[in-house]
């Protein structure tokens, strides 16, 4: 017999349930939500969850933009939140859309789809959103 497996909310993981244990602390759903949606973003560390293909937002602050010149126009933006880091890829026609944000925002709201092979993970970029305004207001909270 299987032992079911469901979600808690309070710890944010999966548990398994023992029929014979009635666990009153957590509070326990039948499945695991479904990834954040745009535009509400993903953790970096949960970029596994979606499937291929899947429509997804992820923030963080800009570690690395390349341009390589063999590249044809594509922008490699490596972003980063406090769970892990995200690959960019911006396309040509995207970077001519959201130029100034690509290039000069320090941390970006990006959406796009994901594209998995093997291990590695990229957001292809569809929207890129400057939201570098954001780190001032953390000045103010740390007073």
């Amino acid at each position: 017999m299987a032992v079911p497996v469901f979600f808690c909310r309070l710890t944010n993981a999966c548990i398994e349930y023992d029929l014979f244990y009635v666990c009153s602390v957590f509070e326990l759903t039948p499945q695991q939500p479904p990834w954040p949606k745009p535009p509400a973003a993903l953790p970096h560390n949960r970029l596994d969850e979606p499937p291929q293909g899947a429509l997804v937002t992820v923030a963080g602050l800009v570690l690395v933009r390349q341009r390589p010149g063999t590249a044809k126009g594509v922008i490699f933006i490596t972003l980063e939140d406090e769970t892990g880091i995200a690959n960019v890829i911006v396309w040509r026609k995207t970077y001519e859309i959201f130029r100034r944000a690509v290039i000069a925002g320090r941390l970006l709201r990006v959406t796009g789809h994901l594209q998995r092979d093997g291990q590695v993970v990229h957001i292809i970029a569809q929207k890129v959103e400057d939201i570098s305004a954001m780190l001032d207001s953390l000045l103010d909270i740390a007073k």
